[in-house]
């Protein structure tokens, strides 16, 4: 439910006052943010659109990009719950939502993709491996910090309860991800095309590296890591879908099945804080690693030819010569970090300190679950 909470909350947010701020225009001399304002008018969602900071006019209606993007906005707090699951209280989770949205996710949008100072840089995240992933892993851990941990029990007994539903969402997720990044030059364009196709091979490298990692040190190919695999694989591209070539996305997909299975599965399991700090879905792992490595790794194998396919000034990465670029992605990876490491504290302070409501659920709530907090099971 605070996952299908936060969809219908950041739509709302999204369309009268949000989406304006990620790709608007710039709201005066500030490089970090656009001006605030609706897109509910029949005139607003007829009009071209238009990202006018960063000089973009895409051939179809404005509903279409405020759409879009906002499906890219409530995902983000969707992966993020995934780092609260199980015992954050739902009415500081409510407060959340749109204070996130507002004063996190638009300034990392409106930076990188909205023509803000990480765009006229020349930052590549060709689909959201900062601004969606790292963003909402950066955010997710910390939010965990904060909030505080499950109850004992939860923690030590948490093996899945339906792995076959779980395939069936693994696929979709995986079948979803061609529009994911294939939309992002926002046409029917022969970059499109390749930011699919690369997709899908990063995709299934990442899987088979993942499966391969498990049956040499656990002696059994795990479905549960394959579906990890086959999210890093997605997570890591989707900065460099359409500026890398097909040979990068291999190379990406061996080390996103392999970096981030070393996060999961060796560092988060022998380093205390992260025992201590309970990242219930492992988010931080998943997305913020990978979406970290992927737009490190666009710095060193984005192609002139791609770069000029999706409409970038930028002549590559350092594989063309260009070894500033991995400087450039390092720097917008820095600003994310830290951008959600302090919105992301001072948004969950105001609300336990300022709005008085508590962010974990009370012990004896968590004992009851559902039955305590909805009123049905």
């Amino acid at each position: 439910f605070m996952a299908f909470y936060a969809f219908a909350c950041v739509l709302i947010c999204w369309v009268v006052w949000a989406y304006k701020m990620g790709f608007g225009s710039q709201w005066g001399s500030f490089p970090l943010l656009g001006t605030p304002g609706p897109i509910i008018s029949m005139g607003d969602e007829l009009k071209q659109a238009a990202l006018p900071a960063a000089n973009i006019y895409p051939a179809y209606p404005m509903s279409t990009m405020v759409y879009f993007q906002f499906v890219f906005a409530a995902i983000t707090e969707v992966i993020l719950a995934g780092a609260l699951l199980g015992r954050m209280n739902f009415f500081a989770w409510m407060l959340f939502c749109p204070l996130w949205l507002t004063f996190s996710y638009t300034v990392g949008a409106f930076s990188i993709w909205g023509g803000g100072f990480l765009f006229q840089r020349g930052v590549i995240d060709y689909s959201g491996g900062y601004v969606i992933h790292l963003s909402s892993g950066t955010a997710g851990f910390v939010a965990a910090y904060w909030v505080g941990p499950r109850l004992p029990r939860d923690r030590s007994d948490f093996t899945p309860n339906n792995v076959l539903l779980m395939m069936v969402g693994a696929g979709i997720l995986w079948v979803g991800w061609n529009g994911f990044n294939g939309g992002d030059p926002y046409s029917a364009s022969p970059d499109a095309g390749a930011a699919v196709l690369n997709t899908n091979i990063c995709t299934a490298m990442s899987l088979l590296t993942w499966t391969i990692l498990d049956v040499i040190f656990f002696k059994k190919p795990s479905i549960v890591g394959a579906v990890q695999g086959m999210i890093t694989g997605l997570v890591a591209i989707t900065p460099a879908a359409g500026v890398i070539a097909g040979w990068g996305a291999i190379v990406m997909g061996a080390l996103s099945g392999s970096i981030p299975w070393v996060s999961m599965m060796i560092v988060g399991k022998k380093v205390s804080f992260f025992q201590y700090v309970d990242d219930t879905l492992g988010v931080f792992h998943t997305h913020a690693v990978a979406g970290f490595l992927g737009g490190f790794m666009t710095g060193i194998l984005a192609t002139k030819e791609g770069c000029a396919a999706f409409a970038l000034t930028n002549p590559g990465g350092a594989i063309e010569g260009n070894g500033r670029q991995v400087w450039l992605q390092i720097v917008g990876a820095l600003f994310i970090i830290g951008l959600n490491l302090f919105m992301t504290t001072l948004i969950l302070l105001f609300i336990k300190y300022v709005c008085r409501v508590p962010l974990r659920m009370s012990e004896e709530d968590l004992i009851l679950g559902d039955a305590a907090v909805h009123g049905e099971e």
